[in-house]
């Protein structure tokens, strides 16, 4: 059996990406990847450029998968390494590889042909805005999403928001009957990790709506 090719992973990890709840760790994404690939062994044994001690050589392809994926405007990742859909990439259930390929390496070559020619952007003080009138306004407008959010979505980010605060195996194990779901996830602390059950609902308080976790 040969190792996949980085672009043979891309519909695996997007895949593997849907079953963890839209995000996910590296770990998190590398270890169901391959479950859904069902690699021997032998395979993910494979040190890259055969070096002791490095990645293995799947570990290194399936990065290249994330990096084209998210060129191609389907994933994101945080300042925290963790990678989920973009509004785009919410729809998509699988991608042709040979189009994501293509039109990557189309936008590197215009990405190095522009280099160095953007023009820097002059901000006037009469560009100013009230900042805590605008902060208020970008809270409402937040608040008004997360009420009226389905349940799959406040589910996603439910899990999403748990994996930037640091927690691992995120997982969900049920939903109650208050708007709310219930689940387990791994916390690393410095003695070593600590599994947590979870329980996040959402409450509104003097017509104020809180997240309670």
């Amino acid at each position: 059996m040969k190792i996949p090719t980085y672009d043979q992973m891309m519909n695996p990890l997007i895949q593997a990406l849907r079953e963890l709840g839209g995000s996910g760790s590296v770990s998190e994404i590398y270890e169901e990847t391959i479950k859904i690939l069902d690699l021997p062994d032998e395979i993910l044994e494979i040190p890259h450029e055969n070096k002791e001690g490095s990645m293995s050589e799947v570990a290194y392809r399936l990065a290249w998968t994330r990096t084209y994926l998210r060129k191609y405007g389907i994933l994101e990742n945080s300042a925290r390494g963790i990678w989920a859909f973009t509004p785009t990439g919410q729809d998509v259930r699988e991608v042709d590889p040979s189009d994501v390929v293509k039109k990557v390496r189309e936008l590197i070559a215009k990405e190095k042909i522009t280099k160095g020619g953007g023009k820097k952007e002059i901000v006037s003080e009469d560009d100013s805005v009230d900042e805590t009138e605008d902060i208020e306004d970008w809270r409402i407008k937040l608040q008004n999403i997360l009420v009226n959010m389905k349940p799959d979505a406040f589910e996603r980010l439910v899990q999403r928001l748990l994996r930037e605060s640091g927690f691992i195996q995120v997982e969900v194990t049920g939903r109650s009957g208050d708007g709310g779901i219930d689940g387990k996830g791994i916390y690393r602390i410095k003695l070593g990790v600590k599994t947590e059950i979870i329980k996040v609902e959402s409450v509104t308080i003097d017509n104020d709506w809180f997240l309670r976790i």
